[in-house]
């Protein structure tokens, strides 16, 4: 081949090659010309933000949030995936080697400290760090508690008056509550695992035979355990049970916006408060629009919606409290004294023994 003909034949492959990264630019148009989206962004498609997010979160929470999200990025693709919190701590587990999310909404404090120390969470100081308390989030930034869930003595108002309800947790081992209690089942639960695992740590965490006794009684005064929350709330409501234990948030939403007979009571030896929050994922592919829901999320204004609407007790202390709707002002918020990362380790043992040589066998 002569000098000039390979010229000419260089010439011509750098052209075609040109060409076809062109059209492979332009998105795959026919015309190489950029698609109405992509004018009015100045982007193109492949730089298009996307956000996938793991969210324990209810529906209707997701469906408040979401949308206002969008509003303030327009253009970002948002896939939410709803599942509950041990299930996002599963998977985000088996995707450690090649991470699917990007941002972890809604998990126990438990859950949180484990996937912190298995190495799943990314280590991301927000702009309000210093707004949290230490107890609400954790030392090295992997996670950050979003809102508190008290968990209490929940009751029918309908079937059963307020002075005749338990007001604190021994109570309910009352000979006169026996199959008045329903409960939601245990270990599909994070609200029950955390409430059932602080009912052990409150008798002696040291010894939990002598928590395993206690929850025996309660299981002796317990008609059944409900398969899910709504079955939960259908039981309660046509007075199959009378009493149960679960989050205030919840019984709150019921209570106000499904207008069913429940109400609770905040027992007096104190509560466990349980640290409902959030993360990044390890490696996560869309990391900076994490950071933007990051922020979006725990944005003052939000907050005190969402206590108004969803009845969330936010977590950050720099809120005007005249600015919180009147039940959360006249909430006391009296905790059990709980050492969270000792119920972190022993949760999955006690819960395991509690399963396999408590539950049904109480009265037996």
């Amino acid at each position: 081949m002569t000098k000039k003909k390979t010229t000419t034949w260089l010439t011509g492959a750098v052209l075609s090659m040109a060409m076809l990264t062109v059209t492979a630019c332009g998105g795959g148009a026919s015309d190489g010309a950029q698609k109405p989206e992509d004018k009015s962004s100045g982007a193109s498609k492949s730089e298009k933000q996307k956000l996938v997010i793991y969210t324990a979160r209810d529906k209707n929470v997701v469906e408040e949030i979401i949308p206002k999200f969008k509003e303030q990025n327009p253009g970002m693709e948002v896939e939410v995936l709803t599942m509950g919190a041990q299930q996002v701590l599963e998977r985000v587990r088996g995707e450690k080697a090649n991470p699917q999310a990007d941002f972890w909404w809604g998990g126990t404090q438990s859950a949180l400290m484990t996937a912190a120390n298995e190495g799943l969470l990314e280590s991301v100081k927000p702009s309000f760090a210093d707004k949290i308390p230490a107890m609400y989030k954790d030392s090295q930034d992997r996670w950050y508690g979003e809102m508190l869930l008290p968990e209490v003595i929940m009751y029918n108002s309908k079937a059963l008056k307020k002075e005749d309800a338990p007001k604190d947790w021994d109570d309910l081992l009352d000979a006169k509550y026996k199959g008045k209690i329903i409960i939601r089942g245990v270990l599909a639960s994070g609200t029950m695992r955390t409430i059932y695992s602080s009912l052990i740590y409150r008798q002696d965490a040291n010894d939990p035979k002598k928590g395993y006794d206690w929850l025996k009684k309660l299981d002796a005064n317990t008609k059944e355990y409900a398969q899910d929350p709504t079955n939960l709330y259908l039981k309660l409501a046509r007075e199959e049970g009378t009493l149960s234990l679960w989050n205030l948030q919840d019984i709150m939403i019921q209570k106000e916006l499904q207008k069913q007979p429940f109400d609770f009571i905040y027992p007096a030896s104190g509560a466990p408060i349980l640290v409902d929050g959030v993360g990044v994922v390890k490696g996560a592919k869309n990391m900076e629009a994490a950071k933007k829901f990051y922020e979006f999320l725990f944005d003052s204004k939000l907050r005190v919606e969402l206590a108004e609407k969803l009845y969330q007790i936010p977590t950050r202390t720099d809120i005007n409290k005249d600015t919180l709707p009147a039940w959360l002002k006249g909430l006391e918020l009296k905790p059990l004294n709980i050492d969270w990362a000792v119920m972190a380790q022993k949760e999955k043992e006690w819960m395991q023994h509690w399963d396999e040589n408590i539950k049904g066998k109480g009265s037996k």
